[in-house]
């Protein structure tokens, strides 16, 4: 039914494994669209699903088809928790990504577990998910899908930049919106110093203390995807068909490792920001929090990086895939041709309703 408010919230996995963010959204419809964050918070994974959905690639059709209803049903479990924590009433939907367990848009291939229909019934609630396989299907990448949300709520600054598994962004260019992947990001970073005994870089205190070791550096920045123009986007693969096995070439300590990368990912931002000329940014994700890499990045701009506000630099992501939960639900359209490269712009996702 289409309205002037919805009431909704988003639900968003990234292939970090931070944990699962979940946010409570009001959008308003007047002239423009404008939201309000009622309540977020992100769940860490138990070690036994960080576990299983870090070699969910790795899986055969029938451990891959049993982890989705596995995990399907954990997040039923934590929709639930969050809706009775928040006391939430009157939901128009929960809007979930899911988590990518496969990306490979050049096959005509993705998938998103927890995006059963299954988890309408668990949580009794409307739900809209898997946004992605639509598009794919229609000739997109697949990804990336905020930079809707990108132009119709966050139109005030130049680009959005998301620090999160991959670094990616999204920016107007010859009037329309463009985005793509960067490079990766915490993807690396959190896999590497997992050798410390941590789940991530707190403030990047270890990689600053690494040395840059130029020739790991070299060998990064010439990767073939780097020389692609967009549409293109990243996924776990490539990370362990292309980066994983360079790096076996360089013995180097965890430190200087993490350095390298750091500076890697600052060299390929900043490339992308004085191509296209881009100036005031919204950064968010949790590579935000690394403030060694936010240096690094502000330092080859020449200038300071203004924070955003803590809420959206944490949930972003979940207030987006909640609205393309809404676009759906309106039947508007939730994916850009120009940004994923698909046939035509279209109204992506799959609305399942909860069994009475």
């Amino acid at each position: 039914m289409i309205k002037n408010k919805y009431n909704v919230v988003g639900v968003m996995s990234g292939t970090s494994l931070d944990g699962v963010d979940y946010c409570w959204v009001e959008f308003s419809k007047n002239k423009h669209w404008s939201f309000k964050i009622l309540a977020a918070e992100t769940v860490s994974y138990s070690t036994a699903m960080k576990t299983q959905l870090s070699a969910a690639i790795s899986l055969n059709s029938n451990e891959l088809n049993q982890l989705n209803q596995d995990y399907t049903k954990y997040l039923g479990h934590g929709v639930n928790a969050f809706i009775q924590k928040h006391s939430i009433l009157n939901l128009d939907a929960v809007c979930s990504h899911g988590h990518t367990v496969l990306h490979q848009p050049e096959k005509g291939l993705t998938l998103q577990i927890g995006n059963l229909p299954k988890l309408a019934d668990y949580i009794q609630q409307m739900v809209v998910c898997d946004f992605r396989v639509q598009d794919v299907a229609l000739g997109g990448q697949g990804a990336p899908l905020v930079p809707i949300g990108d132009a119709l709520l966050f139109s005030q600054y130049d680009y959005c930049l998301n620090l999160g598994g991959f670094a990616n962004i999204s920016f107007q260019h010859n009037n329309q919106r463009i985005a793509f992947d960067i490079c990766p990001a915490n993807i690396i970073l959190n896999h590497f110093v997992q050798s410390l005994g941590l789940s991530f870089d707190k403030d990047g205190t270890y990689a600053a203390q690494g040395a840059l070791h130029l020739p790991l550096l070299e060998a990064l920045n010439t990767l073939s995807f780097y020389h692609k123009s967009p549409p293109k986007s990243l996924g776990l693969e490539w990370v362990q068909n292309e980066v994983f096995p360079l790096v076996e070439r360089f013995p180097l300590a965890t430190e200087s490792l993490l350095r390298t990368f750091v500076e890697h990912t600052a060299q390929q931002i900043v490339l992308v920001l004085k191509q296209y000329n881009l100036k005031h940014g919204l950064y968010t994700g949790g590579g935000v929090l690394n403030s060694f890499l936010m240096n690094r990045i502000a330092a080859l701009l020449g200038h300071n990086i203004p924070m955003a506000d803590t809420s959206i630099i944490h949930y972003k992501e979940a207030v987006v895939f909640a609205f393309l939960g809404v676009l759906k639900l309106r039947n508007e359209v939730n994916c850009l041709q120009s940004v994923t490269g698909a046939k035509h712009d279209h109204s992506s996702g799959e609305i399942y309703f909860n069994a009475i």
